[in-house]
């Protein structure tokens, strides 16, 4: 952790994922850079997103590469619903393994370990409890359209 990227690795202990934002043109910037990728200004700085994302890929880690991270589990590229292109690599918790959707609406929850935050994504549930389900499982319009 170092004081460019201590605001994503701390924002969990208040609950917030802080990812920077360029203050010129709006445009957020992850991973963390100190010139913005669109319009190239150094007015960068750390803001708090919504936590709410879409799965765009995933796969089962099968390996016991990290110590307390168990295998199976699942490993994910999550698109954030503020950008288009605003992805971060993260896991899937709270989801069994044959539940992961390509698309799924996920939320982001956090684990601390060793005085750091680790922002992990959970599948988003609707008001009754279920999950809720990702485009590719939505039904088609009587009408076929």
């Amino acid at each position: 952790m170092t004081e460019r990227n201590a605001h994503f690795w701390k924002g969990g202990e208040q609950g917030e994922l802080r990812l920077l934002r360029c203050k010129a043109c709006r445009h957020w910037i992850h991973p963390p850079a100190p010139i913005c990728p669109e319009c190239l200004a150094r007015d960068v700085a750390p803001e708090t997103v919504s936590g709410r994302a879409r799965v765009a890929t995933f796969t089962v880690n099968h390996q016991p590469w990290i110590p307390g991270f168990d295998p199976p589990y699942l490993v994910a590229i999550v698109e954030l619903v503020e950008q288009p292109g605003l992805r971060l690599t993260t896991n899937l918790v709270n989801c069994a393994l044959d539940e992961a959707r390509i698309d799924m609406p996920v939320r982001v929850t956090f684990e601390e370990r060793d005085d750091v935050w680790i922002p992990l994504f959970e599948p988003e549930r609707s008001e009754g409890g279920k999950r809720a389900r990702g485009l590719d499982e939505v039904e088609p319009d009587s009408e076929g359209a």
